[in-house]
């Protein structure tokens, strides 16, 4: 019987000693999670929760932010990051005429063996700029705050809603003839070059270097000019522009490139332009243009469609 006795107490010893180190390992990992999986040194760390003080930095980051107070709001800066962001914050909080960020969720964690703090935050932000602009923002971004409770560092991460009058990344609408199946898709811009290719084209316009401006086309290109002239732009007929001018000017005004959206890469570019050109015989030619250049798949110029109008009277 004493020998029972001692076994079932030794039984239950271990079952406690078992259930608290469960516990304890089960509390530790609680406390770790996730996964640092970019390259580095870094690589494989977890994270923890970080701590009030962090998030207490960020809302008052926000606040004074809102109040539009540079100087209180370098305050929670570290001295490194606030010399390089004062002037910055300054001219854009003073670009404002109310600016408010709206913090509802905040998250702070380290990083395996990191004194920092990063502290996640979502937020909406309201900006009514002095030019009349409006703009809302919904934000995910970054704090990081160092041991001394100062941000060291910052990241931000941006949506924004339809609703907005500006800065959306998709607008207009592509019509056609209104047989097109993208008929009524929106436009977004595109950037894979033309506008350094139609400022390479005007350079080499400007000097007449057919050859160098035969570059930007394809070899079958189509100009169709302002009074309903077609022209093929072959090399051929680049080398005998230039023949009967004198001098030319091509001033640039503005250069929009846009392609439909979810389609191939083929983009149209609408250029806003004034260009003269005095000939031999002293006739002077002046207008000016919009012009549509279309650009392949290839990065080329296929076509240009040409509008023009003669100079406004003073």
């Amino acid at each position: 019987m004493k020998n029972t006795t001692f076994t079932r107490n030794t039984f239950q010893v271990k079952a406690i000693v078992c259930s608290i180190f469960l516990s304890s390992t089960l509390f530790l990992n609680a406390q770790s999670a996730g996964i640092f999986s970019g390259t580095g040194e870094n690589n494989g760390k977890s994270f923890s929760m970080g701590t009030d003080a962090a998030t207490a930095t960020v809302q008052k980051i926000a606040k004074a932010y809102s109040a539009k107070d540079v100087d209180l709001l370098m305050t929670n800066y570290s001295e490194e990051f606030a010399k390089n962001a004062y002037e910055g914050n300054k001219k854009w909080l003073e670009s404002m005429t109310t600016i408010v960020m709206d913090p509802y969720m905040i998250i702070p964690v380290k990083m395996e063996g990191s004194e920092d703090t990063m502290v996640l935050t979502w937020s909406v932000e309201d900006r009514n700029s002095a030019n009349g602009s409006k703009e809302k923002l919904n934000l995910m971004e970054i704090f990081t705050v160092g041991k001394d409770h100062k941000v060291n560092n910052f990241s931000q991460w941006v949506r924004k809603p339809e609703t907005n009058e500006f800065g959306l990344n998709y607008g207009g609408k592509f019509i056609g003839d209104g047989t097109s199946e993208y008929s009524g898709s929106a436009l977004v811009f595109s950037n894979r070059g033309e506008v350094e290719a139609i400022e390479k084209l005007v350079e080499n316009y400007n000097k007449m270097d057919g050859k160098a401006c035969a570059t930007a086309f394809t070899k079958d290109a189509v100009l169709v000019d302002s009074e309903g002239n077609k022209y093929i732009l072959d090399d051929a007929t680049w080398a005998a522009t230039f023949n009967d001018y004198k001098e030319v000017s091509w001033k640039i005004s503005g250069i929009l490139p846009v392609k439909i959206q979810n389609t191939d890469p083929e983009s149209g570019v609408t250029v806003y332009s004034r260009e003269k050109r005095v000939f031999k015989d002293g006739t002077v030619w002046e207008k000016e243009l919009v012009e549509q250049f279309y650009f392949n798949m290839d990065g080329k110029i296929s076509k240009v469609d040409q509008y023009a109008r003669n100079i406004p009277k003073k």
